[in-house]
């Protein structure tokens, strides 16, 4: 089998959009570790149509990215086709992605996100004015398998979802009640992929290449999307790209690779805030501390990385700890 053919059966792999996390610089990152596909940090229609600045840092993207989606809530579906043709105005996007999923409160109180998933005929409304007013454009949506464990319906909401002219679909093992606790239900998930013709990307509880190989083999998912084992381990993609053509354990990357990745990290996102470190510093605090996870010490490098402010900190501070750990 050829290189190219071999390339064509690989599994799609998906960043999950999360926000706060998968800006620009990280979704470029991720590409780079073997990720097919990115979306944007969801955005509101709302702060589409006002055009704020937010808003505009949300939607950048470098065409290395590619192929990449926006991600909208929302629940007035004139209000989204409008947002959608606003984008489309603004930006090129290769396709539009329907946030049907989000549980935070906040979204949810707005009848956006996972509420949806309680309002068929509206979630119905909102996908078919979308796809109107994408022109074309694929629209893709992501859901979670229910509001509750009473009320799990996502055979029901994918089936709609296909019928409104939705061409791939992202569905979360989880209910909205759920949150991010308990265990995602991959039977839901295979169960969805088997009752619809539009390709189901599956998502909940990938955490290492050995699992996302069972989920593959398992349910009949043509992708996996991967959110917060990504945030941690970007790794991830990589690993299971080299364990699907192999099929065997993959060498996880050394201290001094996740050093270098962490310093690149660090500098790219201070190129996307114009040069100005202590603010990039800071937006990514959170990252930093994700990628301290498993590391030696990783409490004490909390400590030190929660006051960092430079790039000539961090390298202080990774020069400092690879010594510790023999590493130089």
């Amino acid at each position: 089998m050829s290189a190219q053919a071999d390339e064509r059966m690989s599994p799609l792999l998906f960043l999950a959009p999360m926000a706060g996390v998968t800006n620009t610089v990280f979704r470029r990152l991720c590409k780079n570790l073997g990720a097919d596909v990115v979306t944007t940090e969801f955005v509101s229609a709302e702060g589409i149509l006002h055009r704020n600045e937010r808003t505009q840092r949300y939607l950048e993207f470098h065409p290395e990215e590619r192929p990449v989606g926006v991600q909208l809530f929302g629940a007035d579906p004139s209000r989204l086709a409008e947002a959608v043709k606003a984008v489309l105005d603004w930006i090129s996007p290769d396709f539009i992605d329907l946030n049907f999923g989000c549980p935070v409160n906040k979204v949810v109180s707005r009848n956006g996100g996972s509420a949806l998933l309680k309002d068929c005929p509206l979630l119905a409304r909102v996908a078919r004015e979308v796809v109107a007013a994408a022109g074309g454009l694929p629209v893709t949506a992501k859901i979670r398998i229910g509001w509750d464990s009473r009320s799990v319906n996502a055979l029901e909401t994918a089936r709609i979802l296909e019928g409104e002219g939705i061409s791939r679909l992202a569905v979360h093992g989880r209910t909205k009640e759920q949150g991010y606790s308990g265990q995602a239900d991959w039977a839901v998930i295979a169960a969805v992929a088997g009752a619809v013709a539009i390709p189901v990307i599956g998502n909940g509880d990938i955490d290492s290449a050995a699992v996302a190989l069972q989920r593959l083999r398992e349910t009949g998912v043509a992708g996996l999307m991967i959110g917060r084992a990504a945030m941690c381990h970007p790794w991830i993609f990589r690993e299971i790209r080299a364990a699907h053509r192999d099929g065997g354990a993959v060498e996880p990357p050394t201290l001094g690779e996740k050093w270098e990745f962490i310093l690149a990290h660090a500098g790219l996102e201070i190129a996307w805030w114009g040069g100005i470190e202590e603010p990039a510093i800071k937006s990514m605090r959170s990252r930093l501390m994700s990628y301290t996870r498993g590391l030696p010490s990783g409490a004490r490098l909390r400590e030190k990385l929660q006051h960092a402010t430079s790039l000539g900190e961090l390298h202080a501070i990774s020069e400092a700890h690879l010594h510790e750990n023999g590493c130089g």
